[in-house]
Order: structure tokens, then sequence, then C-alpha cells
């Protein structure tokens, strides 16, 4: 699938130093950077969940820690 996006110049300068040093095209780099945001995300939700989790089944024992 293609895409055409517009980047701002100096974010587009800093792409192509960055591709340029990694030895790979700026086309590349943004996917990397994208699939970065993908797997950030969806190591947010396991934690939201796992905190969620935590609250709902040890909510007494949280308590009484904080009342510690």
């Amino acid at each position: 699938m293609a895409l055409n996006i517009r980047l701002p110049k100096d974010l587009d300068r800093q792409l192509d130093i960055i591709a340029s040093e990694s030895h790979i095209s700026k086309s590349a780099l943004i996917l990397q950077g994208a699939q970065l945001v993908i797997e950030r995300h969806a190591r947010r939700n396991v934690i939201d969940a796992s905190l969620a989790f935590v609250k709902a089944h040890d909510a007494e024992l949280l308590e009484r820690l904080a009342d510690a």
C-alpha cells in the first residue's frame, strides 16, 4: 500500500541523516518507527491490563500495604 506523507523540513532532514548513517532508505527508517509505535502501544495495553488485574484481585492487600 502506498502512502504519501508530508514531513516538516527539519524532520525530513533529520531522517535523511539517520537513514544515511544507518545505510537504509528513509522509507525503511519510517517503517521501523511505525513498528516501534505499534510495539509500544501493545506493551502499554499489556501493562494497563496487568495493573487493572492487580488492582481488582489484590485491592485488599494494596490497601493494607498503603496503611502500613
